[in-house]
């Protein structure tokens, strides 16, 4: 993952069980998230579903890792601190819920997905795309009624939260530009035309 880079980042259970079966599990992934990745990473849109997860992050400039390529940073995974970060967060958190749930072996697919965002659209559409997730898979109607997202700390700015709630300008004309483009693709999600 490239320095000032942003990439859409997902990854799922791997098998069919859920990898959050329980509310304390939401928090310590993102409690581990903020752990692992909080000083790499600008979070810029999340949602944790049952069994997978979206995140729309932005390498930070500061993470060199004195290679000058993606191919390098590839070829040395554990140099990069993001690629690094993330698979500390996978393996504690691995770590964590077999504990917990008296089992072994891996829970996540192995090799996690990332997408770099090459333009302006794209980050739009990720973003929007992330925040409606949970209404795509049929776990709520409205994104508000969704707790596992980023989507309450763009309407609560007063609390706390990993989130860079500021960046998301570049690309909207405000929370109002962003609430419009919900609510269509919203209603295309309903409609079964939005992938």
């Amino acid at each position: 993952m490239e320095p000032s880079q942003s990439y859409h980042i997902y990854n799922h259970a791997n098998g069919s069980e859920n990898i959050f079966p329980e509310e304390e599990n939401y928090r310590y992934f993102l409690g581990q998230y903020a752990k692992y990745l909080g000083d790499v990473l600008d979070t810029y849109a999340y949602c944790l579903m049952p069994n997978h997860f979206h995140f729309l992050v932005g390498v930070k400039a500061t993470d060199l890792s004195g290679f000058q390529n993606l191919t390098g940073l590839i070829g040395h995974p554990s140099k990069n601190s993001a690629i690094k970060g993330f698979s500390d967060l996978f393996n504690s958190y691995t770590k964590a819920f077999n504990k917990r749930f008296e089992r072994k072996g891996s829970l996540f697919q192995r090799a996690f997905s990332r997408k770099p965002i090459l333009s302006e659209e794209q980050w739009q559409e990720t973003f929007l795309y992330i925040h409606l997730n949970p209404i795509k898979h049929g776990f709520t109607d409205t994104i508000e009624d969704w707790k596992w997202s980023s989507w309450k700390a763009y309407n609560r700015p007063e609390q706390a939260s990993l989130v860079d709630r500021s960046y998301y300008i570049n690309f909207f004309d405000g929370m109002s530009h962003v609430r419009d483009m919900i609510s269509v693709k919203r209603e295309l999600i309903l409609n079964k035309d939005f992938e």
